[in-house]
């Protein structure tokens, strides 16, 4: 289940433009829809993406906010607080990670 939720914000990564938000610790009680609309006072949202555990039915608590450019990105950085229903998010540019193929073990890889 993670792998596909990875999946989806390596598309939203790769996907011309890497101006992408990600974003943790969304409360329980908000979804892509809250997410999109709290952003959109930054910029364009070109994608929102906030993965739900198909077991469970709940939301993982974080997930991915693409914008149209670098500049409405900052915008969305340089904000303190980002706050939905109370409970203050935690905003950082997404880097994708790339694991070294040339590792022998496990131990030595950045899961």
């Amino acid at each position: 289940m993670a792998a596909s939720a990875v999946g989806r914000a390596m598309a939203l990564s790769t996907r011309g433009s890497q101006h992408v938000a990600f974003v943790r610790r969304i409360p329980w009680t908000a979804a892509t829809s809250e997410l999109r609309k709290h952003f959109a006072q930054f910029g364009n949202i070109k994608r929102c993406n906030v993965p739900f555990d198909r077991e469970t039915g709940f939301h993982r608590g974080m997930g991915w906010v693409q914008f149209s450019s670098e500049e409405e990105l900052q915008n969305a950085l340089q904000q303190e607080n980002h706050i939905i229903d109370g409970v203050k998010m935690d905003v950082k540019a997404w880097k994708e990670r790339i694991l070294q193929r040339a590792q022998t073990s496990d131990e030595d890889r950045d899961f």
